[in-house]
């Protein structure tokens, strides 16, 4: 069969008559020559005309003819339409993970709905996985979600050919708070890789590293410690820079999270130092915001604020959704450590506008930030409301640590205001969340004095521990 010549711009806008004219005439046809038996030349010649739509029959017959496929004289394609859509989305799946979605959503939702309608369980999948991947990157995780439990119902994704889809997924339950959800997911696609034969592969170790963020999570350190130590035992912990970095990021996070700042800086430390050998923008903006973390929990704003500015520097005005409200938190912790109130009110109440009802610790420390700036500007009841709103999502979200910073500066703000019964109370309820750390945060938390509420007039503020 001869293949036909290559599309141009306006070959795809002709007609079927038109083109059964083209292809004629290419081949020193005459209307009369070209017909054959059930499809005559004055048939043919209303065709080309655009007078008359040829049978299917018919199509099959000139296509002979021409030396065509009936789809090619059909649509000036040669492929059917499965293989078109499956070229489309490859095109646009491409695009979603080079971060170049732009209008590929409505494209996305075209090809889903041809794909529902011809019956193509597969690509419709597919499609399903690179919409939830959309809606993730500007922030809409209960998008992500659902469209990732579409897929799952027309075609369980693979563990080891979607990792990134399946990392990103797990994020999005952990951001809406269904933290048991996400460990669940994880737990899954390991136990997947190990059916497989994959122990040792850098997808097994990347699955228990997610794993183990998402126990931390929890408050079930000794497990995500577990975890992560069966990460580190793998080839690709150690040989691949990137599962490194991995590595020391969900050292530094685990380490932060009990209460263990200076360990917790030297991993991100040294996560910072591999992604500054490497091109990957995104990740080492991300390393800088978790440096800030670290840095504001230990007091040091200043630190803080040097890492936030080569953040920001690298997101630039295209941050993503969650990495914009993490720099909005962090910056609005750092301008209260440095005692600026309005700077610390007005970027935490932009945080709070991002984050919107999804990511409940980061929303806990953005009322946290609040609260504290509003104490700074002497409005103490709008900073209690700030102070409750922010323990009652980190309590939820068992960030112990938080918890505890927070109510203790709940109280040294209500203390001296002179408001001490309220201020035992509130010390009283963060006793309670040191209870949950580790030993070493435990132990710290108990050098504060336990104080009467006869004698908490006469006692200096607490001092962060």
């Amino acid at each position: 069969m001869i293949e036909p010549v290559a599309e141009s711009g306006s070959r795809r806008l002709e007609s079927v008559g038109q083109r059964l004219k083209r292809l004629r005439l290419e081949r020193g046809l005459s209307q009369r020559e070209l017909a054959v038996p059930g499809v005559s030349y004055a048939y043919i010649s209303r065709i080309e005309a655009g007078t008359r739509q040829p049978s299917v029959k018919a199509l099959r017959k000139l296509a002979a003819k021409l030396a065509v496929s009936a789809d090619f004289l059909e649509t000036g394609s040669d492929l059917a339409a499965a293989e078109v859509r499956e070229l489309r989305l490859a095109d646009l799946e491409l695009a979603v993970r080079l971060g170049e979605s732009g209008d590929a959503e409505a494209q996305l939702a075209a090809i889903l709905e041809e794909s529902l309608a011809a019956g193509d369980r597969g690509i419709a999948a597919r499609v399903r996985l690179s919409l939830a991947l959309v809606a993730d990157e500007r922030g809409d995780h209960v998008s992500a979600v659902e469209h990732f439990e579409e897929a799952c119902a027309l075609e369980r994704p693979s563990a080891i050919d979607h990792v990134g889809v399946l990392v990103t997924i797990g994020r999005a339950y952990g951001a809406l708070g269904a933290v048991e959800r996400e460990i669940a997911l994880y737990e899954e696609c390991i136990d997947e890789v190990a059916h497989l034969g994959g122990e040792a592969t850098s997808t097994m170790t990347r699955y228990r590293i997610r794993l183990s963020y998402a126990l931390s999570d929890a408050g079930e350190f000794k497990r995500a410690e577990q975890v992560l130590r069966e990460a580190l035992k793998s080839d690709p912990a150690r040989q691949d820079r990137y599962m490194r970095i991995r590595v020391f990021w969900s050292l530094a996070r685990l380490a932060e999270m009990e209460g263990r700042s200076r360990a917790a800086l030297r991993y991100a430390r040294r996560a910072i130092a591999l992604l500054e050998q490497t091109e990957d923008d995104l990740q080492r903006a991300r390393a800088y915001l978790l440096a800030a973390w670290i840095m504001n929990s230990a007091g040091d704003a200043n630190g803080a604020s040097s890492q936030l500015e080569r953040a920001e520097y690298i997101l630039g005005d295209g941050a993503p959704a969650d990495d914009l409200a993490i720099l909005k938190v962090e910056k609005a912790r750092t301008a209260a450590l440095l005692g600026s109130g309005d700077d610390a009110v007005g970027l935490a109440e932009e945080a709070i506008a991002i984050v919107g009802d999804q990511h409940g610790a980061t929303l806990g420390t953005a009322y946290w930030a609040l609260a504290a700036g509003r104490a700074l500007q002497g409005d103490i009841d709008a900073a209690s409301d700030a102070f409750a709103r922010s323990l009652s999502l980190l309590e939820t979200h068992k960030r112990w640590r938080e918890a505890t910073e927070a109510s203790r500066a709940w109280a040294q703000m209500l203390r001296q205001a002179g408001r001490n019964d309220q201020a035992l109370d509130v010390l009283d309820r963060s006793a309670g969340y040191a209870n949950h750390l580790p030993l070493t945060e435990t132990k710290l938390a108990r050098r504060a004095p336990r104080v009467s509420r006869a004698s908490i007039a006469d006692q200096t503020p607490l001092k962060k521990a």
